[in-house]
């Protein structure tokens, strides 16, 4: 993963808006999402959110942990004949991004919280 736009507008009044905006439009699958699922079996294929916590630079990186609000999917039988619908379900996870200032290179990971 590579945030570059994050890394071209730091120092700017867009930053902020340009952190949130490559987090949103990474690839979930790219995230652990499924690591940080509390209330369900899987993640579900609603779009996520992100709220950013705290931005730490630290030498040649910055550290930025976010707050995630996306779904998880319960899991139910799967047998032909089962009534019960697919139920989504709201979950929760703090990720922290580190993002190379120099390169954009961007690495995550789940935070336990």
């Amino acid at each position: 993963m590579k945030f570059i736009r994050t890394i071209q507008s730091l120092n700017t009044p867009e930053f902020k808006e340009a952190l949130k905006d490559d987090i949103q439009t990474s690839d979930p699958r790219q995230l652990p999402l499924q690591q940080g699922l509390s209330l369900s079996s899987y993640v579900g294929s609603s779009p996520f959110s992100a709220i950013i916590l705290d931005i730490a630079d630290v030498s040649d990186v910055l550290q930025v942990k976010t707050g995630i609000f996306y779904t998880g999917i319960i899991a139910d039988c799967s047998c032909s004949d089962d009534p019960t619908p697919t139920d989504e379900q709201n979950e929760y996870c703090e990720l922290q991004f580190t993002i190379n200032k120099k390169t954009a290179a961007t690495t995550v990971k789940l935070l336990d919280n």
